[in-house]
C-alpha cells in the first residue's frame, strides 16, 4: 500500500458556488465564525496522501476568499450543472498550468464541512487495489427517519459486492434493510474516468434526481460504496447549517 501511494499522483478537488437553489450563496455562510467553504478546504488540506487540494468555482467572492487563505483556486465555466464536470475542467487546468498529470481525482463537495481528513484515504484505498475501480463513493448511516425521508439527503442501495444500485432523494427501498446508507459527497475518480464522465451525455435519472453518480449508473459504469467510520452531514439548507454548527460545537 505505502508503496502504491508513493507512486500516485492525487489531486482534492472542492467545487463551490454561489448559486445553490436549495440554499443560494451557502459557501460563504458562517459555521463558527467561517465561511463553510473554508471548514472543508482547511479539512481537506490536512490529508498527507494528497499531492495537491484545490477548490474549483465560478465565483470571485469564493476564489478570492480560498486565495486569503493561502490557497488554491480554480476558476472555471459558470454553465455546468454537475459538480464533477466543474472538476474535469479544473483538473485540465491545473494539469497544463503545472506541467502534472494526476492518477486520481477526489471530489470533495464543498457542502460537507464536517469531513474528517482520514475519510479521504478510505475512499481512495479502494481503488488502489483493485483496478477495476474507476469510481468510488463513501457511504454514510442514515441516522433517524427524518433524514431517511428527506429531499436533501441523497440515499443509496448497494449490492451484496457494495456496488450502487441506484441513488434518490427519495426513501428508497425501505429504511430497515442493511444494505441501504446516505451518499457523503467525498468520491475519487480515476483521472482518465472522470474526463470520460464529463464526455458522456447527462441521463434523464441524473437531471430528474440532480446526482451526479447516476450519470455513472445509467451509462452502465459501477459506482463502488465505501462505508465510512465517520459522521458527517452535509449543509442544503439553512436548517441543516444549523445543525451541522450545533454538531461541530462538539
Amino acid at each position: 500500500m505505502t508503496n502504491k501511494m508513493t507512486h500516485t499522483k492525487i489531486l482534492a478537488l472542492i467545487p463551490a458556488r454561489m448559486g445553490s437553489s436549495r440554499f443560494p450563496g451557502k459557501p460563504m455562510e458562517k459555521i463558527l465564525g467561517k465561511p463553510m467553504i473554508g471548514h472543508v478546504y482547511e479539512q481537506v488540506i490536512k490529508s498527507s496522501l494528497l499531492h495537491m487540494s484545490a477548490v474549483a468555482t465560478c465565483d470571485k467572492i469564493i476564489f478570492d476568499y480560498i486565495e486569503s487563505l493561502g490557497g488554491v483556486a480554480v476558476m472555471t465555466s459558470n454553465m455546468h450543472e454537475r459538480a464533477s464536470d466543474r472538476c474535469a475542467e479544473a483538473l485540465l487546468k491545473l494539469e497544463e498550468l503545472h506541467n502534472i498529470k494526476y492518477d486520481i481525482v477526489v471530489m470533495i463537495q464543498g457542502d460537507e464541512p464536517m469531513i474528517h481528513p482520514d475519510m479521504i484515504g478510505e475512499a481512495v484505498f479502494p481503488m488502489l487495489n483493485d483496478k477495476n475501480i474507476k469510481v468510488v463513493n463513501l457511504l454514510g448511516e442514515v441516522e433517524d427517519d427524518d433524514e431517511f425521508r428527506s429531499k436533501n439527503t441523497i440515499k443509496v442501495v448497494c449490492d451484496l459486492k457494495m456496488n450502487a444500485m441506484y441513488f434518490s432523494r427519495e426513501a428508497i427501498p425501505t429504511n430497515a434493510s442493511n444494505s441501504i446508507g446516505k451518499q457523503i459527497c467525498v468520491i475519487p475518480f480515476k483521472r482518465d474516468f472522470l474526463l470520460d464522465y464529463t464526455n458522456l451525455t447527462p441521463t434523464p435519472l441524473e437531471e430528474a434526481e440532480s446526482i451526479d453518480m447516476l450519470r455513472v449508473l445509467e451509462h452502465g459504469f459501477k459506482v463502488h460504496m465505501k462505508p465510512t467510520k465517520h459522521s458527517s452531514h452535509a449543509v442544503d439548507t439553512k436548517e441543516d447549517l444549523k445543525l451541522v454548527e450545533k454538531l461541530m460545537k462538539k
